[in-house]
């Protein structure tokens, strides 16, 4: 049986420009907003991988996926934010 190819969209090559978040916000929301992003990205890296099972996707591979793509060191809390984005795109 043949290796399944990865097939992915190229980047743009100018992307969307930034806005920034509205000013007011309790701090809780811009902590909450920008884990559900950077969870977000190791996801689609993680599934663009192959890891398409939250079971397989363990704090270390979503550590080296982080590592990899150039995102920081995702704490235990966006781990189990990264598993459960898996779990529900299945």
């Amino acid at each position: 049986m043949a290796a399944a190819t990865l097939m992915t969209k190229p980047l743009p090559a100018h992307p969307l420009p930034k806005k920034p978040l509205p000013a007011g916000w309790p701090r809780e929301r811009y902590e909450s907003h920008n884990r559900r992003l950077k969870a977000m990205r190791l996801a689609i890296a993680l599934l663009d991988t192959g890891t398409y099972r939250p079971e397989h996707a363990t704090n270390t591979k979503i550590r080296a996926t982080a590592h990899t793509i150039g995102v920081r060191h995702p704490s235990d809390t966006t781990c189990r934010l990264v598993r459960t984005l898996i779990y529900d795109n299945c």
